[in-house]
């Protein structure tokens, strides 16, 4: 099939590889983006994998505590401007509180009754985009608990209390002492914000990942020319430094850069006067893994003004 110029420019973005080579590895795998990507990294041209959606959904990421549950949930809209809307920040933060409940999932979520209200969470989401004159989409929620301990949270770029682009959810399970629970809980959600881990361990990776980065290792190691002995340990050992990389216990903790997750849990022990452990955690970047549509603004303009 006949590459774009455009395609070629994508890929260059999305990996920072010349655009001779981009052509080639888009040429290589018939246009597809992802196998394009990887086709690079087992030539060791890309270093990581990106998706290739852009992220560029607007709206608001909220999170809401209640004792030893918490929640967080996305709410879309179509332009930032209504992210600043008081209204808009109150019907996401209502969400939250009523997810910490009720967040099992979006649908459950759209489906509660609105607080003060005697129609649903849907409705009134229905009801804001009649009133703020945007579409809006509850995308998703979900909660954190735990028996005993605390829930950390922490939103980076927050416009108000508990609303902001990324919010992170923590669950600490100790008895140890709560006041020292709940700050290395925002520390460690803060090392979530920016570390991305994707699960606790390697048990709770997605299988078709880790199948992917696997054959990415193997193509890799194979082009060494080494014994199939050597080019399996090379496999694993890669595998071993990728679980480092996306596994919250096994990532450095980006407060001090040398300690690991798991580490610093038992060091934390000795400080709260009890054993810690992480239950689960959620990470919600928002408009992660939409793609929006991107438009040309002279087009847009010339459209408006009649003249297109």
């Amino acid at each position: 099939m006949a590459i774009t110029s455009a395609q070629v420019k994508e890929l260059r973005e999305l990996t920072g590889v010349g655009m001779m080579d981009c052509k080639k590895a888009l040429t290589e795998t018939d246009g597809d983006m992802e196998a394009a990507i990887d086709w690079l990294r087992t030539k060791g041209l890309a270093k990581a994998a990106k998706k290739a959606g852009r992220v560029a959904a607007e709206g608001l990421v909220g999170v809401a505590v209640d004792g030893t549950n918490g929640a967080v949930v996305e709410l879309n809209s179509e332009t930032d401007f209504v992210a600043r809307n008081e209204a808009f920040q109150k019907l996401v933060a209502d969400v939250a509180k009523l997810a910490v409940t009720e967040g099992e999932s979006a649908e459950k979520l759209a489906a509660a009754a609105y607080p003060g209200k005697s129609h649903s969470v849907a409705d009134e989401v229905t009801e804001a985009i009649a009133k703020i004159g945007e579409n809006m989409t509850l995308r998703r929620a979900a909660q954190v608990k735990v028996s005993d301990g605390v829930i950390g949270t922490y939103v980076h770029t927050a416009v108000a209390d508990g609303l902001g682009k990324i919010g992170i959810l923590v669950g600490l399970e100790s008895t140890g002492d709560k006041a020292k629970l709940e700050e290395l809980g925002r520390q460690i959600a803060m090392h979530i914000a920016a570390a991305q881990p994707k699960a606790l361990g390697p048990d709770g990776l997605d299988v078709d990942e880790v199948a992917r980065e696997r054959a990415v290792f193997e193509e890799q190691a194979k082009a060494s020319g080494k014994p199939a002995e050597i080019v399996d340990k090379m496999v694993e050992g890669r595998l071993r430094k990728y679980y480092e990389e996306v596994c919250l216990l096994s990532q450095v903790y980006v407060i001090d850069g040398e300690t690991r997750i798991e580490k610093v849990l038992e060091n934390a022990a000795k400080d709260v006067g009890a054993p810690v452990k992480i239950t689960a955690f959620e990470r919600f970047a928002l408009g992660e893994g939409v793609e929006k549509e991107e438009s040309d603004f002279a087009a847009e303009v010339a459209a408006t003004a009649g003249t297109a």
